[in-house]
């Protein structure tokens, strides 16, 4: 029996089940799914073996008579009682006081039941995705904290992780804007974000041109003065996209000033990106992040690599790779010899699968992006680009999540009627968890009463950016949500902050004991009372829970079984008593099953990047 097998009593029942359905219809049955379920009602037992029903559909069967053949062949010896069969197939297990006990001290090691999976191959996660000389919106919120999330669970499951934040670094947009700042003598050394936003603003304005205007204006007469506005409008666009374009060429060539420029440019975006995942507790950092100017030297390569195999052709001296089963192709180079987004994207899947060597690529970005990678994965699996350097196939999936919207169901706006930007969400959530906090804090009873401002400010961070962060996570990756700070907040409900509280609660309760982690750690499970039960049967789904969140690549399924435990521990407070409770060895059991939960609430928020505060 493996460690993990040892701590999760579904994988335990699904092996000695399974047995007895080859015992109880030969050994070509032994491979069927016995279905272990979490029982609906603690009344019948802790789990139910709900497969004898279709299995007997399929072998014209009785199905409660399997259920009765299997329930006589199922060995339970030292795990459970004696199995039931219930209703018309149900099987239901009650698992012996000893076992559940033994199990809570399998879990209750280093790796939390979590397993370990054996593969040599990474997984590479897309997150993030900034454009240089912009601000960070509302949806890198999403792209950066869901990837930061799924990269901290595959990392959790031992697997090797690469965090790739794919920069907007190149092209022409990027150079309309250096060649705009270098035209007005701008001190790139003292650059601020803001600056660089609004000269990127400006250059994309200065390069908006209007030639169907100028037509419609000579063609209906509208008069001298705006056909020369219009005139004039268009010479400016042309010799800014003609001066950009020079720009752009000579930063391709090499050009030693316009490239310390072109860096000055990404080191002022990346200040605040950084700084931003500071705030939010994301890993992430220079060594993560490689823009599309990494590909540029690889572009042509893909387009060769495309029309050698056969699998482009041109269009209007364009060269575009055609589908089967849809009507758009995808361009991958321009009639002008531009190439495009898609061109980068190939050869990055091509980078990520045959040089980083992972066998899973998840690409998270919004859902409006879909039929662009759809356009793109497929291409690469075309030309053979989706597999390893030994043939394993990778499975590359592009997570595309929703919007965040506004109480009025809108795009996110500021009071203002502005878009928010990132940073102005995160600094109004670390302010109204500050308050919140400070507030609490003026109880001469709570735990935070007489803490410096320094330190409440702390913990007023982690509030606020568990607030965000949880309200994110715990909504499904590819829907809508709401943003409602006020609801967010709050110390109860279905909430960030309220599982914090539950992880602070325990260690204010661990404290107050007097009794040390190691004396705790070495006493014994005695888990009798039904609340006990609960909380312990919990507990164990923890690592099912962190496999299942990688498996369906769902952060929402580690939030509701974090909410869950909160509210089993609770529970569990409210019926037994820990701290008065006079027989010693039921107290030391109690207390370490508090610090099991206690371990499990703190890993379970640091795979969401949340902080777990000792004190709220």
């Amino acid at each position: 029996m493996s460690s993990t097998t040892a701590c999760d009593p579904i994988a335990l029942l699904d092996e000695r089940f399974r047995k007895a359905i080859g015992v109880a219809l030969g050994d070509e049955s032994v491979d069927a799914d016995p279905i272990i379920k979490p029982s609906g009602n603690p009344q019948f037992g802790d789990f139910q073996a709900n497969a004898a029903m279709s299995l007997a559909k399929s072998r014209g069967m009785n199905p409660r008579e399997l259920a009765q053949k299997i329930a006589t062949a199922v060995d339970l010896r030292g795990v459970a009682h004696p199995a039931e069969v219930a209703g018309p197939g149900f099987i239901n297990v009650r698992l012996d006081l000893d076992a559940l006990g033994a199990m809570l001290g399998s879990m209750d090691s280093a790796n939390l039941g979590v397993p370990l999976l054996a593969d040599r191959w990474g997984v590479t996660v897309d997150l993030c995705g900034v454009n240089v000389a912009k601000q960070m919106h509302v949806g890198h919120l999403r792209a950066t904290i869901i990837g930061d999330c799924l990269a901290r669970v595959f990392t959790r499951l031992g697997r090797v992780v690469h965090r790739e934040n794919h920069l907007g670094d190149w092209g022409l947009p990027i150079a309309m804007t250096l060649a705009a700042l270098r035209r007005a003598k701008v001190d790139l050394d003292r650059l601020t974000l803001e600056d660089l936003n609004v000269a990127y603003r400006r250059a994309q304005a200065e390069g908006r041109h209007d030639e169907a205007g100028l037509a419609a204006a000579i063609a209906t007469h509208a008069g001298p003065h705006r056909v020369i506005e219009l005139s004039i409008q268009n010479d400016d666009a042309r010799a800014s996209i003609d001066d950009a374009k020079r720009t752009l060429l000579k930063l391709q060539g090499g050009d030693e000033e316009l490239r310390r420029d072109w860096q000055k440019l990404i080191d002022c975006t990346m200040k605040e990106v950084f700084h931003a995942a500071r705030i939010m507790n994301v890993t992430l950092g220079p060594e993560h992040s490689r823009g599309e100017s990494f590909f540029r030297d690889r572009l042509g390569g893909v387009v060769e690599a495309f029309l050698k195999a056969g699998l482009a052709k041109e269009d209007k001296g364009a060269i575009v790779v055609p589908f089967s089963d849809r009507e758009r192709p995808l361009l991958i180079r321009k009639s002008d010899g531009g190439f495009l987004y898609a061109t980068t994207d190939l050869a990055a899947v091509r980078f990520r699968v045959q040089e980083l060597e992972s066998n899973r690529v998840i690409y998270v970005v919004d859902a409006r992006q879909r039929d662009h990678f759809k356009d793109v994965f497929d291409a690469a699996a075309l030309i053979g680009w989706d597999r390893l350097p030994d043939g394993t196939q990778a499975h590359i999936t592009h997570l595309g999540f929703g919007a965040v919207l506004g109480k009025d169901k809108r795009p996110l706006k500021t009071r203002s009627g502005e878009n928010f930007t990132l940073m102005d969400l995160l600094d109004e959530a670390v302010e109204r968890g500050t308050a919140e906090v400070t507030a609490r804090a003026q109880d001469p009873n709570a735990p935070t009463h007489g803490l410096s401002a320094k330190e409440l400010r702390e913990i007023g961070q982690a509030v606020g950016i568990a607030a965000v962060k949880y309200a994110d996570l715990s909504s499904e990756v590819t829907r809508d949500y709401v943003f409602d700070l006020d609801r967010m907040i709050a110390f109860e409900g279905d909430t960030g902050p309220y599982i914090q509280y539950a992880h602070a609660r325990i260690s204010s309760i661990l404290a107050k004991s007097g009794v040390p982690i190691s004396t705790i750690a070495a006493a014994p499970f005695r888990v009798a009372e039904p609340a006990e039960r609960q909380l312990a049967l919990t507990l164990l789904r923890y690592g099912t829970t962190v496999r299942d969140v990688a498996d369906a690549l769902e952060p929402s399924r580690l939030c509701s079984y974090l909410q869950t435990l909160a509210n089993a521990f609770n529970a569990f407070y409210q019926a037994c008593p820990v701290l008065k409770v006079e027989d010693s060895g039921v107290r030391l059991s109690r207390l370490r099953l508090c610090h099991l939960v206690r371990r499990t609430l703190a890993d379970g928020l640091d795979l969401l990047g949340i902080v777990a505060p000792e004190r709220m």
